[in-house]
């Protein structure tokens, strides 16, 4: 139930705005850490590109975005005389911003190394990449806003939840798993006590969040080993780097990544399509627990903070939190999204934000990753029916072709690349050559995948048909299955050779499949009956 109407003047800050100002930049720190973490520790990025280009404009995107979440929380509060109006919050989207590291940024960073641009020169490439990604992205959402919902109609639920949970199991979760037993016993104890206040909701000793808990005994725990000299093997203070302040200032340089950005739109389409997904999502649960704010309002306002910083240098699209209702049991207000917007987007210019970011051990970050990975793969499976959860285990299978994708390179060496990718030994097509297109753009594919079958278990073979077109359709010109190792869109009719086998032969596949589904529905009992689709 709502609060009675009140007539006396709104507070700007309430107690329960200091305890979500936290909760919500602890959120975004961990991202911007995590970013840091995978290009520059597991990269070799140049660290002062990360964090004197990239951050600014991201920090930016999450300050518009909080602002003007800020005032339409007080315009909301005044229009309905009420004083328990919780703003939307806003901040960095984990899945597709850890994503843009891993799937994107350090990918395009060792292919233009590759191509002979020294790191310095290669770390500027990418990070326009990621401009241009971020501005695609915004575009999109912008566009997007005022048909979400019907976006949402056309995909089961499974669909769109099943293809950002494949990323979170098989990329989010084992590749940071990696980097914390790098360090066993801090990355190791230090995922055990997020999962022991996060997932078993277990009481410490010590009052306070325990996500900041975590990280402080992490933090202690490495630099505690390290000069003891019980640390792993490279210990070493971080070198201060005094605060740089950078003010990120609108730039055209986005257009010089475009050219690149375009090959990554089976990728970028997914993430930007997810975020509008999720902004309903939101809103409706902000509707839920009393505060009706406009869909179409709280997607544009996150549509205009991933341009602002897109244009302005940023590499990680920002997204309304799916904790509005949490934040407002906080007894949080609007003030926490006002501070929070101000922290960290005046933090990023004055190189607040980089220094926090710095001296955070990998190991220690990387456990937060992990148990994100674990709550987005739970929750796809708890927010959709339980007839789909086999559709969406087929669905996590091309993620880990991309992951074999992304790590063949570092396994084979190069002059071999070539030869495994067209080596034909009499049992079908290269397997090498499979991986990479299965791996390419997997999450269109999965999202494809999981609504193919669900339909299927529904008994709607007409509408599994429907998919499965599409799905070949998108094959011929490389937005799935690409048969460029990298990943490339092309036109059908200039492959030549192998690749044009090998992109028939996937596009067919579909079509065959889509007739023989197109011939079964012509029985009469085609629709299983609902009893049945309940078990």
């Amino acid at each position: 139930m709502s609060a009675p109407a009140s007539t006396a003047p709104r507070r700007w800050f309430v107690a329960g705005d200091f305890n979500g100002f936290f909760g919500l930049v602890v959120d975004n720190l961990s991202i911007l850490g995590f970013i840091a973490m995978a290009l520059v520790g597991m990269f070799q990025f140049p660290a002062d590109v990360v964090f004197g280009r990239m951050f600014p404009g991201t920090a930016l995107g999450v300050l518009v975005g909080n602002l003007l979440y800020t005032l339409m929380a007080r315009r909301l509060a005044a229009r309905t005389g009420r004083d328990d109006v919780t703003a939307m919050p806003l901040g960095l989207d984990a899945p597709t911003s850890i994503g843009m590291a891993l799937l994107v940024l350090g990918p395009a960073f060792l292919a233009f190394k590759q191509q002979g641009l020294d790191p310095h020169a290669a770390a500027i490439a990418t990070w326009q990449l990621g401009m241009a990604s971020l501005v695609i992205m915004g575009v999109l959402k912008l566009i997007l806003s005022f048909f979400g919902e019907a976006v949402t109609r056309a995909l089961p639920r499974a669909a769109l939840l099943g293809s950002i949970a494949g990323i979170a199991l098989v990329l989010m979760g084992l590749l940071p798993l990696l980097e914390t037993l790098r360090s066993p016993l801090v990355g190791f104890t230090t995922l055990g006590l997020l999962l022991y206040v996060l997932i078993a909701k277990g009481r410490l000793p010590v009052r306070g969040p325990g996500v900041l808990l975590a990280f402080v005994f992490g933090t202690v725990l490495y630099y505690g080993l390290g000069l003891a000299g019980l640390g792993v093997p490279g210990f070493q203070i971080p070198a201060w780097v005094p605060p740089q302040v950078v003010l990120p200032l609108p730039t055209l340089g986005f257009i010089e990544g475009l050219p690149t950005a375009m090959t990554y739109l089976p990728l970028l389409l997914p993430f930007g399509l997810l975020m509008v997904v999720g902004g309903i999502n939101v809103s409706e649960s902000a509707r839920a627990a009393g505060d009706d704010y406009r869909t179409r309002d709280i997607l544009l306002v996150e549509a205009v903070a991933t341009l602002v910083a897109g244009v302005c240098g940023g590499v990680a699209q920002t997204t309304p939190y799916i904790g509005q209702p949490a934040y407002k049991h906080m007894g949080a207000r609007s003030g926490y999204t006002l501070l929070t917007g101000l922290f960290v987007g005046i933090g990023g210019m004055l190189g607040i934000i980089s220094g926090l970011v710095q001296w955070l051990p990998l190991a220690v970050l990387a456990p937060i990753i992990v148990y994100v990975s674990i709550d987005i793969t739970t929750q796809a499976f708890q927010a959709t029916p339980r007839q789909h959860a086999g559709a969406m285990v087929l669905g996590f299978l091309p993620s880990a072709a991309y992951l074999l994708a992304i790590k063949a390179p570092g396994w084979i060496p190069a002059e071999q690349m070539g030869a495994l990718l067209t080596h034909v030994d009499g049992h079908g097509l290269p397997e090498l050559a499979v991986i990479f297109a299965l791996g390419n753009g997997f999450i269109i594919t999965s999202m494809l995948w999981i609504a193919t079958v669900a339909a299927m278990v529904d008994g709607r073979l007409r509408r599994a048909c429907g998919f499965l077109l599409v799905a070949a359709a998108l094959t011929l010109f490389g937005l799935i299955h690409s048969v460029d190792p990298r990943g490339g869109i092309y036109l059908p009719w200039d492959l030549q050779g192998l690749a044009r086998v090998i992109s028939w032969q996937f596009a067919g596949a579909y079509v065959a499949l889509a007739i023989l589904l197109g011939l079964l529905s012509l029985q009469k009992q085609a629709v299983k009956p609902l009893a049945e689709n309940a078990h």
